[in-house]
């Protein structure tokens, strides 16, 4: 029986393995192409390859879920088509256990994506996105198209580019008046943190008021804020592509500052409930090649298994945004695909069994 659940194992495995790797080549050398097509000042060719596989492990992160379920799909589908579960079943091996000995790579995998997206994918990451608006001239450019926003009392900030070790490039200030009028615009070339506070440099100030405009120029400024290099090591990722220790202090803060964090609170959940996610669709799977897929062609059942895993998606993307327009607990929009296709893949299996 044990050599039974290895051959399982390592079939189901191996198809996980080959899903992943096509599915990231292709991924890599489109996202190569469209980098291709950014390259000005000192980001060129190799600065492009660099940012590509510096996002890597975000993207490994992002296809683990595909690559559990069509690898199972896959994997017991080429068993099924070969008759070998059959014989197996025949054999007395009970489809609980064929079920578990599929399942055992999957949890793996599942593993694997939580040590990835907790602890690789978000610093490389950021290291990725720091590189990159640093060589496209981040320090030059006053509030450039790309970068960061943030609110911070009666001001707000942009920063074109923010360094893992605590360098900001191209710091913008805008503060207001209680009245929502614009006093002050300030650009700063580089912001260095020094402990407690912020040291900008080469800072010019224009002062704005009925009577007249004013303009001020300064090698050197204190800026003191509460944005510190933790905090802004989580703006300068997407939300999605943040820890979940990452999501849950930062969005924290953006409730403390009565600020709307129901992004953060989204991606918080999606993280926390990928792994029964993954694990559900995994379930879905293996349902099919033992229910309605277990006598069809292979090509069938790997469009059959991409149609279910997008209208997974596509619900979660759907219902997702829902929260944070209507205001619904964002767990819930996360919960309810999961919900449904563990019922599903629950019917399919009784059916089975």
């Amino acid at each position: 029986m044990r050599k039974i659940d290895r051959y399982v194992m390592s079939t189901v495995g191996a198809a996980i393995f080959l899903v992943m790797l096509v599915v990231l080549s292709l991924d890599l050398i489109f996202a190569f192409i469209a980098e291709l097509e950014d390259t000005r000042n000192d980001y060129q060719t190799f600065e492009a390859l660099l940012y590509v596989l510096l996002t890597l492990p975000r993207r490994i992160y992002e296809y683990l879920p595909l690559g559990a379920f069509m690898g199972c799909l896959v994997g017991l589908g080429t068993m099924a088509s070969s008759s070998e579960l059959t014989v197996i079943r025949a054999a007395g091996v009970s489809v609980k256990r064929i079920v578990w000995s599929a399942m055992k790579p999957a949890l793996l995998v599942v593993l694997l994506g939580v040590v990835i997206g907790e602890y690789v994918a978000p610093p490389s990451e950021r290291l990725a996105q720091s590189q990159k608006a640093v060589a496209l001239g981040a320090g030059g450019n006053v509030a450039s198209a790309s970068g960061i926003w943030h609110r911070e009392g009666d001001t707000f900030i942009h920063l074109n580019a923010v360094q893992p070790n605590g360098v900001l490039h191209g710091v913008s200030l805008f503060r207001f008046s209680g009245e929502r009028w614009l006093v002050s615009a300030s650009f700063a070339e580089r912001g260095i943190y020094l402990g407690d506070h912020w040291q900008l440099q080469n800072m010019t100030t224009t002062k704005l008021s009925e009577t007249e405009t004013s303009r001020e120029k300064k090698g050197s400024v204190r800026w003191e804020s509460g944005l510190s290099p933790e905090v802004l090591s989580v703006l300068i990722v997407d939300a999605e592509d943040l820890s979940i220790q990452g999501l849950y202090t930062y969005a924290s803060y953006l409730d403390e500052q009565g600020l709307n964090a129901a992004n953060y609170w989204l991606a918080f959940w999606k993280k926390v409930l990928m792994p029964l996610g993954t694990a559900v669709m995994v379930i879905v799977a293996i349902s099919f090649v033992f229910g309605p897929l277990r006598s069809v062609t292979m090509g069938f059942r790997v469009f059959t298994g991409l149609i279910v895993g997008l209208l997974f998606k596509y619900m979660q993307d759907l219902l997702g945004p829902m929260s944070v327009v209507f205001g619904f607990n964002p767990a819930i929009a996360i919960l309810l695909p999961i919900a449904i296709s563990a019922l599903a893949g629950a019917l399919l299996m009784r059916r089975a069994g």
